[in-house]
């Protein structure tokens, strides 16, 4: 295969590929430059291959040959994008996060259709992690005086323009040219949180060069080959940018995503045996932890945090400052809990852990009373993954700038008509959850037993 004017002999790593071999084979024995830079930053290579898997160089008129007649092929398609495209209504005019999904589902691919919108098995806990937000009800005060109000707050100690930042989701070029830089040109004008993917399509340095006045973490995989994850630590570490390390926890395995199975089975005709899952699944919590301290300064955040046991768990680790409460957005476990449920278990069960370290919501946020809500229940901060990618798709960098308008806009109504100056004045008072009571776990709290095994371990 060639990339970028260097032939890789790939055989060895067909099995190992996380996005499986049928994308590989489809493009060996081609320049599969363009498609590798759709979804990949070229410093990956360096991570996954060997010196002495390049082959050797191939002549750059070649390659330009070649380009030429994909390019001439392509042309048709190109046509019917730009068609797609003028379907799209001038931004300001789309008022809510529903609309700009319903625009991208027009301008996306139907692969990126198949990864993005896809979700486990039955997609109940997808459904869920929005629907839940429906039986908290909000209790606004009167003659209160709410001219100014103000969404600035701090995530991890760093300060931000907005409570809503975006969450780490790969291959953001599959939306739109731009890709991760197009969302951290959007976060810098908002001065938000943009936390970015393992699996971004462009390099870490590029990303954050274009959020000047974004705040940024780095979503890690801990991956089986333990010597690239150290290999990129040892790259994040030179970017001053990066305020945290943000560990995720809530994928050890890959969910049965059958839209995203069924397109990948397609890409080579007769299909070809699942690929290896690269992530290491054998975690633990203090081998784990020391590990990356060696390897990194910047606090940590724990990702994937899906009961209020390991929300507890996680104060008792010094290195740990944050968890985030998600499910991978219903792509890992069906029927799993919807993050503001788990939120309203650490309330029930070690209210504690939200005085310890910061907890932040990702998962189901599509109005700003959403935001409103998470926020009243002790989060930091909400994130958004798919929504993100959306807007990129139907406006690039301004396409994001819109949905965190949106959200901005709805959030500060919220708050006003609440009758609530700034973030921090939110709390319980502010809502009814009373609907959900009977959702909330009701066994015993088990801290007892979480202290037993873990304390030992410090």
């Amino acid at each position: 295969m060639v990339l970028h004017g260097e032939v890789y002999d790939i055989t060895s790593f067909l099995s190992k590929h996380p996005g499986g071999r049928s994308i590989l084979l489809k493009n060996a024995g081609q320049d599969a430059s363009a498609a590798f830079d759709s979804v990949h930053p070229v410093e990956i290579l360096e991570e996954y291959l060997t010196p002495e898997q390049v082959l050797g160089k191939v002549e750059l008129h070649e390659i330009a040959e070649n380009a030429m007649i994909e390019k001439s092929k392509g042309g048709l398609q190109e046509d019917r994008e730009l068609l797609s495209s003028s379907t799209v209504p001038p931004l300001a005019s789309i008022l809510s996060i529903a609309e700009i999904e319903s625009y991208a589902m027009q301008q996306l691919s139907p692969k990126a259709i198949s990864y993005y919108v896809s979700a486990t098995d039955d997609e109940l806990t997808k459904a869920a992690n929005g629907q839940i937000y429906r039986s908290i009800l909000l209790r606004p005060r009167v003659f209160v005086d709410c001219t100014e109000c103000s969404l600035e707050t701090s995530i991890l100690g760093s300060k931000v323009g907005l409570p809503i930042f975006v969450s780490p989701a790969a291959m953001a070029r599959l939306a739109h040219p731009a890709g991760e830089a197009g969302i951290a040109g959007a976060c810098s004008k908002f001065n938000g949180l943009q936390i970015i993917s393992k699996n971004a399509s462009m390099s870490p340095p590029a990303i954050v060069k274009a959020g000047p006045g974004a705040v940024f973490a780095w979503q890690l995989y801990v991956l089986k080959d333990l010597a690239a994850t150290e290999r990129t630590l040892a790259q994040i570490r030179k970017i001053p940018q990066i305020k945290f390390i943000v560990l995720t926890l809530d994928a050890p395995f890959p969910g049965k995503r059958e839209a995203d199975e069924r397109f990948k089975m397609a890409e080579v005709a007769g299909g070809a045996p699942p690929q290896a899952w690269g992530t290491e699944s054998a975690l633990t919590w203090k081998k784990t932890l020391e590990w990356l301290c060696r390897h990194t300064s910047l606090p940590i955040v724990l990702k994937g945090v899906q009961t209020h046991e390991d929300a507890y768990a996680a104060t008792l680790f010094p290195a740990v400052k944050g968890i985030i409460l998600s499910n991978h957005g219903g792509r890992a476990l069906d029927t799993a809990p919807p993050p503001i449920q788990v939120l309203l278990e650490i309330r029930k069960f070690c209210p504690q852990v939200l005085d310890t370290i910061d907890v932040l919501v990702d998962g189901g946020i599509k109005r700003g009373t959403d935001v409103v809500k998470a926020l009243a229940l002790g989060a930091k901060g909400v994130g958004i993954g798919r929504a993100a990618l959306y807007g990129l798709s139907v406006g690039g960098q301004e396409g994001v700038e819109r949905v965190l308008k949106i959200l901005a806009d709805e959030t500060m109504t919220a708050m006003r008509l609440l009758g609530v100056k700034s973030v921090s004045e939110l709390g319980p008072r502010h809502i009814n959850t009373n609907a959900l009571t009977s959702r909330l776990f009701e066994g015993p709290p088990g801290l007892e037993k979480i202290e037993r095994e873990l304390r030992p371990k410090l």
